[in-house]
């Protein structure tokens, strides 16, 4: 199983980047909460404190495909350094517009910059896996890294709001944010300096025409499935705190999110490690609905250890379904896009964690965690339906050759 992970890990440059990367990720699952608990501390209001947060994730989400544009054609190791400039210093006035008590109008300002210039480290890793492996004429061994990198994903979100959490209750709302900022800020600027291993940039270049266009027959589709998927954490996170809190074990909520994602961890590491006979569409097909199966008898459940089981085997099939997602973005999309194609990802799930929150709030709330549990199952439903509807891919030399002709 581990010689398929040293194959990747031994390319020149790699754990540099990838580390450099895990770092500068934290902030996709520090800075939202690490945002919030400041408002919060200062305001007294979770409603206040989670408006200002919200503005946050929709400016990521919103420009993620644009600065994917931007990287490939400007470079990453540009893009990322004014990035992370822009991103630190917009978080500074963030703190500071809500410790001088200044206009709300200047803290979402702040917020909206902020979230627009967070370094989009995440989509730039798995581009520079893609250039690296394929430059080594190991391009076969592209999902073992993404793999691995779903591996850090999902420790990123378990690390990053526990760290956020513990600074931000117990030594200041400010430390949290610090934390976020000093992780993005620097993660960003360590990847950005490694320049041996990052992807050329790809400038348009007008004399020559329309750019290549992306392939959206396949990343339409695939784009529901990364917003379905990002409904179903937004939602289950939340009815996950209701269930426990509704048998007397509010503090269970962590264990039992934490046993989704070590789920989700084990797959992913084992997902590396497998050769597969199964084309690309029909892995996230059979990843959605196995999602579908993991999600359907929550609802019926009314014990929390009970619950600890199906989390944990529930969380099997998130990470096969990312991987295969993701595979199958750098598949389809042609090399001079790459970064944009991957940030599609980002975009789609944290364009559905959102509202998959306030629907199942809203649920909970007026008939109970367990029937709220139906919320993420019509999001998995939703993946799987996306899932049906892709078309088989083009391998990537077919790709790349269609692209060098245009």
């Amino acid at each position: 199983m581990l010689s398929r992970y040293r194959s990747v890990l031994s390319r020149p440059g790699a754990i540099g980047f990838s580390a450099a990367g895990l770092v500068g990720r934290l902030p996709l699952s520090m800075a939202g909460l690490g945002i919030l608990l400041l408002v919060q501390g200062d305001t007294g209001s979770y409603g206040v404190g989670g408006s200002v947060s919200a503005v946050y994730m929709v400016a990521n989400a919103v420009i993620a495909l644009p600065f994917g544009r931007l990287v490939d054609a400007r470079g990453q190791g540009r893009v990322l350094t004014v990035a992370a400039l822009v991103f630190g210093s917009a978080m500074v006035v963030l703190v500071i517009t809500v410790q001088a008590d200044l206009p709300m109008a200047a803290t979402y300002a702040a917020a909206a910059l902020a979230g627009a210039s967070l370094p989009p480290v995440d989509a730039c890793v798995r581009t520079r896996w893609a250039h690296v492996l394929d430059r080594a004429g190991l391009s076969d061994e592209v999902e073992t890294a993404y793999a691995f990198e779903a591996v850090i994903d999902e420790t990123v979100f378990v690390v990053g709001p526990i760290v956020v959490t513990l600074l931000g209750t117990l030594v200041d709302p400010v430390a949290g944010i610090a934390a976020a900022l000093v992780a993005g800020v620097g993660g960003s600027l360590a990847f950005a300096a490694q320049r041996g291993t990052e992807p050329p940039p790809h400038p348009r270049d007008e004399s020559a025409g329309p750019r290549v266009p992306l392939p959206w027959r396949t990343l339409a589709p695939l784009t529901v499935v990364c917003v379905a998927l990002g409904l179903m954490f937004g939602a289950a996170e939340v009815i996950t705190v209701a269930f426990a809190s509704e048998h007397g074990a509010r503090s269970a909520s962590g264990v039992l999110l934490a046993l989704w994602a070590l789920g989700s961890l084990l797959a992913g590491a084992a997902t590396g490690a497998i050769r597969f006979r199964r084309g690309l569409a029909q892995r996230v097909l059979w990843g959605s609905l196995g999602l579908v199966a993991a999600m359907a008898p929550l609802a019926l459940v009314h014990s929390v250890e009970l619950m600890a089981v199906l989390m944990l085997v529930g969380g099997l099939a998130i990470a096969p379904t990312l991987i295969a997602t993701t595979a199958m973005i750098e598949q389809v999309t042609p090399p001079a896009r790459l970064t944009e194609g991957m940030a599609l990802l980002q975009t789609g799930l944290v364009a559905g964690v959102a509202p998959g929150a306030a629907l199942a709030g809203i649920v909970v709330d007026h008939a109970g965690p367990s029937p709220a549990y139906l919320v993420p199952l019509g999001a998995a439903v939703l993946a799987a339906v996306a899932a049906r509807t892709l078309p088989a891919p083009r391998r990537a030399e077919q790709r790349r050759a269609v692209e060098e002709t245009a």
